[in-house]
C-alpha cells in the first residue's frame, strides 16, 4: 500500500478492526517514510451484476453511485455516515441475494425507498422526489399523504 501523502511504497498496519455491520475491515496504517497515518477499508467486491435502467440500458452496479445518491438525500440530516454506509451495504447484499446477474433499477430503488422510510422521513421524501420523478406539488402531497397513513 503506497502512502497517499508521500507515495512511499512501504507502510505498516497499526490497528485493524472488523466492522461487521458494514461488511468491512478497517486498517489504520502508518507510512514508514513520513510517519503520517491513514485508514484503508477492505470489503468484498461483488462482481458481475448489471443494473437494467428504466430506458433498457445496462450498466455495472456501482456501490459508490448508490452511496452518493443516499448522501445527497441525507444531506443536512442527523444521520451518521456509518448508518448510511450500513444501509448501502444492506442494500448491496440484498441485491446480490436476488440471485440474478441483472437486476432492474426499480428493484434497487424500492429497496432504497423501504430502508430510507425507516431511517429518515425527510431523506425518504428527497430520494422519492428524484426516484419517482415528481413534476409538481401534487406529486409531493400524494407521497406525503401516503407516508402519513403508514
Amino acid at each position: 500500500m503506497k502512502c497517499p501523502f508521500c507515495r512511499h511504497p512501504k507502510t505498516r498496519v497499526v490497528d485493524k478492526r472488523n466492522l461487521e455491520e458494514l461488511g468491512t475491515i478497517r486498517r489504520r496504517r502508518e507510512c514508514l517514510a513520513c510517519e503520517r497515518r491513514f485508514s484503508t477499508y477492505e470489503r468484498i467486491e461483488w462482481t458481475g451484476v448489471s443494473v437494467i435502467k428504466k430506458d433498457g440500458r445496462r450498466e455495472s452496479f456501482d456501490r459508490d453511485k448508490l452511496l452518493a445518491g443516499l448522501l445527497k438525500a441525507c444531506e443536512k440530516r442527523p444521520i451518521p455516515r456509518e448508518e448510511i454506509e450500513k444501509l448501502v451495504s444492506g442494500i448491496e447484499a440484498e441485491m446480490y441475494n436476488y440471485g440474478r446477474r441483472e437486476v432492474p433499477a426499480q428493484v434497487i430503488g424500492e429497496l432504497v425507498m423501504d430502508r430510507l422510510k425507516e431511517l429518515d422521513k425527510v431523506a425518504y421524501i428527497r430520494f422519492a422526489s428524484v426516484y419517482r420523478e415528481f413534476t409538481d406539488l401534487k406529486s409531493f402531497e400524494k407521497e406525503l399523504r401516503t407516508l402519513k397513513k403508514n
